[in-house]
């Protein structure tokens, strides 16, 4: 772990903080409501979707449920780069949580094509998080008949084919 104090955020706190938003906004939820739903100011709230302020562990477990996702959203998709350093050295053998996640139903890195994230491509994730993108999630999932969603979506699809 790196210990030296640094007065810019960390990658990852800003990784976790964007997809806070971004599930804030697909939900149509203000940073209001959701700071009130967790007790906090919306300052507050942006503050963690900045990453100016680290996000701890009952936090982002009350997050997950404010928000209705699982706790690994926060890190789907994340940049291999962004990943904590580990201070044990090369070589060394042991296996970390990573390694042995297929005993949990995932897929174990070794396995995973080279260069390949767990769920996002990080040009997804933008896509995701543009206001555009948020605006048509919300109003295909405001159309209530599912005959007419499962058409529109079958719509969407020729066009862009």
């Amino acid at each position: 772990m790196n210990s030296k104090l640094s007065s810019s955020p960390s990658p990852v706190d800003v990784y976790v903080g964007s997809r806070i938003r971004l599930r804030r906004t697909l939900l149509g939820m203000s940073q209001e409501r959701l700071g009130t739903a967790l007790g906090l100011t919306f300052q507050q709230v942006q503050k963690y979707e900045r990453g100016a302020n680290r996000v701890g562990a009952s936090r982002l477990y009350d997050l997950a449920r404010v928000l209705d996702v699982p706790i690994a959203f926060f890190f789907d998709g994340m940049p291999q780069d962004n990943a904590p350093q580990s201070d044990v050295p090369p070589g060394t053998a042991m296996t970390s949580f990573a390694e042995s996640r297929e005993s949990f139903g995932g897929v174990p890195i070794a396995s995973q094509p080279e260069g390949t994230e767990d769920r996002f491509a990080s040009n997804e994730l933008a896509l995701l998080s543009r206001r555009e993108t948020i605006d048509l999630v919300r109003s295909y999932y405001r159309i209530s008949d599912p005959a007419v969603r499962r058409r529109v979506l079958e719509l969407v699809r020729s066009m862009a084919a």
